[in-house]
């Protein structure tokens, strides 16, 4: 409970404490420690799009196997993967928190390395908080990235190969229909990722966590709903969602922000060869994203009985 309580923390708090702490270290007698900070700040501004600074001490502490076993969060693999190739996983759903996709492809607490060898997993993530001092080196130690296109483009064309991107590419919209038993995925028009996979000749790989949208409830907002529409302004204008969730306390379980104990089954698919096409045409393009969404409802419909849902549960894209 501890581990994950600090791991809420980190996603809701702590970028805000690290830009206080800066602001305030700046307004001290030791601002030229900030000053300093600031220097390395500006040299190393392209990391967080260049592959970022992952540390496997941080990615092995011994707290992500407390927070494994929480809910607890299990790596299914169905197929190798050859490390000299690059990959784009799409992870889905994207859930409140990606807590999958964190545990999963940020830690080795499930042991990404040990069913993967060779390969070197980075979660992306929105460009923002790598503008946040200090908060960024420390998300950067998991494997995570940032989200923009330049980012995703440096890790799927390096020549000796050996990483993965790792997409929730519902994003933000989803986020916010994330509630239990939601099975409803924004993917239609998410084609950036396919695009830019075929320039680059990456292998796409689908991946669906069993269990993600289990974590939480959310107040109420259909879409047209007051709170939806402010949600989605808000999303506009920030390029963050702003989910109201809930689900239970650390000494009771009727309400609090701390997740459900719900076991989360993170399958990764077989890959989809892709082959390198520096300037794709809109066939190519729509040809792969079928490809795509079809090798996607394939592998859920394959594992869902396996992990508690009947047969009258199916994937649903718009």
């Amino acid at each position: 409970t501890a581990a994950v309580l600090q791991w809420i923390f980190s996603f809701l708090a702590l970028a805000q404490c690290c830009l206080a702490a800066f602001v305030l270290l700046a307004l001290s007698d030791w601002w030229m420690m900030a000053l300093l900070y600031a220097g390395w700040l500006w040299l190393d501004w392209d990391t967080p799009t260049s592959g970022g600074r992952r540390s496997q001490w941080v990615r092995s502490w011994t707290v992500w196997d407390y927070f494994r076993d929480y809910f607890p969060i299990r790596l299914i693999k169905t197929v190798n993967l050859d490390p000299k190739k690059n990959y784009i996983f799409g992870f889905h759903p994207h859930g409140v928190l990606v807590a999958g996709g964190f545990g999963n492809f940020c830690t080795e607490s499930t042991g990404f390395s040990r069913l993967f060898p060779g390969l070197r997993p980075h979660l992306l993530m929105l460009p923002f908080w790598f503008r946040v001092p200090v908060f960024r080196d420390y998300i950067m130690c998991g494997g995570l990235v940032s989200s923009c296109k330049s980012s995703l483009s440096y890790l799927v064309s390096r020549p000796e190969g050996g990483n993965v991107a790792v997409i929730a590419v519902g994003g933000a919209p989803e986020a916010l229909d994330a509630r239990p038993g939601a099975l409803t995925l924004q993917l239609r028009n998410r084609k950036g990722f396919i695009k830019l996979a075929l320039k680059h000749g990456a292998q796409l790989v689908p991946v669906f966590s069993f269990g993600e949208n289990e974590l939480f409830d959310q107040m109420e907002n259909p879409t047209g709903s007051p709170l939806r529409t402010l949600q989605n302004r808000l999303q506009s204008i920030m390029g963050v969602a702003m989910p109201l969730f809930h689900a239970r306390g650390v000494f009771q379980y009727s309400f609090g922000l701390m997740p459900y104990r719900k076991s989360i089954h993170t399958v990764v698919g077989k890959p989809i060869s892709v082959a390198q096409t520096p300037s794709p045409s809109s066939e190519d393009i729509e040809s792969l994203h079928k490809l795509y969404l079809q090798s996607l409802t394939d592998l859920f419909e394959q594992h869902k009985h396996t992990y508690g849902l009947s047969n009258d549960q199916h994937l649903t894209f718009i």
